[in-house]
C-alpha cells in the first residue's frame, strides 16, 4: 500500500504542466515537420515560384524595359529585381503558414497540432519559422535565376537592409497566413484571401514602378500600404536607393514601423489562436 502510495506522489498534480519554460524538443519537432512537408514536394513550393517570377521579369522588362530605360538611376530590370524577389518571398511564406491549420481542420487531423504540450507561442513560433525558411529558400532560388538573366544586376548595397525587410516581410505573410490558416473553413477561403487581398496588395506596391508616378491620392494610399515598405526598403538593399529614401536613418525609420505592426499582428494572431475560435468549436 505504501509502495502505490509513493509511486502516485512521484506523478504532479493533475493539471499541473510537467514542461517548465519553452518546450524545445516539441517546437523543434513541429518546425521540422512543416519543413519537410513542403521540401517533399519542392519542386512545386520552392523551384516553381522561381520560374514563375522570372517570368515576370521577362515580360515587364520586354514590355516596359526596351531602349535603356532607367528607374532610380539603374536599368528597369535591376530596378524591378529586388521587388520580384521579396514579392516572391512574401507569397510563398503566406502559402505555407495559411495551409498548416487549414489542412488539418479538413482533413480531420487538427487534433495533431492541438493535443501536444505545445504553447500558443511555441505553436505559431513553429509554423511562422516553417513558413520563413520557405521563404527565404524561395528568395535565393529566385536571386540565382535572376542572376543569370542579362542585364540585371543583384549587387548589395545595404546587407542590413536585405535580410531585415525580407525576414520582416516573410515574417508579415506569415502571420496573415496563419490568421487566414484560423478563419478559413474550406480551400476557396483560402484562395479569395490570396487572389483578392494578397495579390493586390503586392502588384499595387511599387514592385513594377517607382511612386511618384502616381496622383497624390495614390501614393497616399501606397504608403498606407505595408507591402510598399517591404518591397521599397528591400530594393533599397540592392540599389542604395527607394521610395521611402536614398539614407540610412530615413529606411530605418521604415524598419522600426514595419517590427512595430509585425508585433501588433502578432499579438492579435496570438490572441485568437489562444481563444480557439473556429479549431476548438
Amino acid at each position: 500500500m505504501g509502495s502505490n502510495s509513493a509511486k502516485r506522489s512521484a506523478f504532479a498534480p493533475r493539471g499541473e504542466p510537467l514542461i517548465h519554460g519553452i518546450n524545445t524538443i516539441g517546437l523543434w519537432s513541429l518546425y521540422k515537420k512543416e519543413v519537410r512537408r513542403f521540401l517533399k514536394v519542392q519542386t512545386q513550393t520552392v523551384w516553381a515560384p522561381a520560374v514563375t517570377t522570372l517570368l515576370f521579369l521577362v515580360i515587364f522588362t520586354v514590355a516596359l524595359g526596351r531602349s535603356g530605360r532607367e528607374v532610380l538611376g539603374v536599368p528597369f530590370a535591376t530596378f524591378v529585381a529586388p521587388g520580384l524577389i521579396v514579392m516572391g518571398m512574401m507569397q510563398n511564406a503566406f502559402a505555407n503558414s495559411s495551409f498548416s491549420l487549414l489542412s488539418g481542420k479538413i482533413q480531420g487531423t487538427i487534433i495533431d497540432l492541438l493535443m501536444p504540450p505545445l504553447s500558443v507561442g511555441e505553436l505559431m513560433a513553429g509554423i511562422i519559422g516553417a513558413a520563413i525558411t520557405r521563404a527565404v529558400m524561395v528568395g535565393c532560388a529566385v536571386a540565382l535565376a535572376m542572376a543569370f538573366y542579362p542585364g540585371v544586376s543583384l549587387s548589395v548595397a545595404h546587407p542590413w537592409a536585405v535580410i531585415w525587410f525580407g525576414l520582416m516581410g516573410a515574417a508579415l505573410l506569415a502571420l496573415l497566413g496563419l490568421l487566414t490558416s484560423i478563419w478559413a473553413e474550406k480551400f476557396d477561403h483560402n484562395a479569395a484571401v490570396t487572389n483578392f487581398v494578397i495579390a493586390p496588395l503586392s502588384l499595387l506596391s511599387g514592385t513594377f514602378y517607382v511612386i511618384d508616378n502616381l496622383a497624390p491620392l495614390f501614393q497616399s494610399i501606397s504608403r498606407a500600404n505595408p507591402f510598399f515598405y517591404v518591397i521599397s526598403g528591400f530594393r533599397f538593399g540592392f540599389l542604395g536607393r527607394s521610395d521611402i529614401g536614398d539614407t540610412n536613418l530615413v529606411v530605418l525609420h521604415g524598419a522600426l514601423g514595419l517590427l512595430a505592426f509585425n508585433l501588433v499582428l502578432a499579438f492579435l494572431v496570438y490572441r485568437v489562436l489562444k481563444s480557439g475560435w473556429k479549431l476548438k468549436d
